[in-house]
């Protein structure tokens, strides 16, 4: 069984997240709070913590979905999501364990699937988390 990654400095509210949210560009910043916000209402053991540059959320500090802002899009990101049932196909990427959703201002978003992608990606996460506490 691979190791699960655990970010320590997890928290319930991370003030570095509204002054990052603070700084993007008006219409991603507009997405990145929107589904930030999302994924801070998965549940009541939700975390969150500024992690390379992206707003992040764990449950019980392992991390299952981020925000990060770029020049022109807005990538929801899954740390496991290559194991995530993506019945829409909406996530991109290659590597071993993370994909995203790429989000772009004034293009079409199946915003139903999206919010599924983030229910199961937390509890996804819950599965994968030991339960020490």
């Amino acid at each position: 069984m691979t190791a699960l990654l655990l970010f320590d400095d997890a928290v319930d509210r991370d003030p570095a997240i509204a002054a990052w949210l603070e700084v993007q560009p008006p219409a991603l910043g507009a997405i990145a709070r929107l589904w930030f916000a999302r994924m801070r209402q998965c549940g009541p053991d939700v975390q969150e913590l500024l992690h390379d540059g992206s707003a992040t959320v764990c449950v019980r500090r392992a991390p299952f979905a981020c925000v990060a802002a770029f020049r022109a899009h807005v990538n929801i990101g899954f740390f496991h999501g290559a194991a995530l049932a993506d019945p829409a196909s909406m996530l991109q990427g290659t590597g071993k364990a993370m994909r995203h959703v790429k989000v772009i201002p004034s293009h079409p978003l199946n915003v139903v699937a999206l919010t599924a992608l983030i229910t199961t990606a937390y509890v996804d996460v819950q599965r994968r988390r030991p339960d020490d506490g």
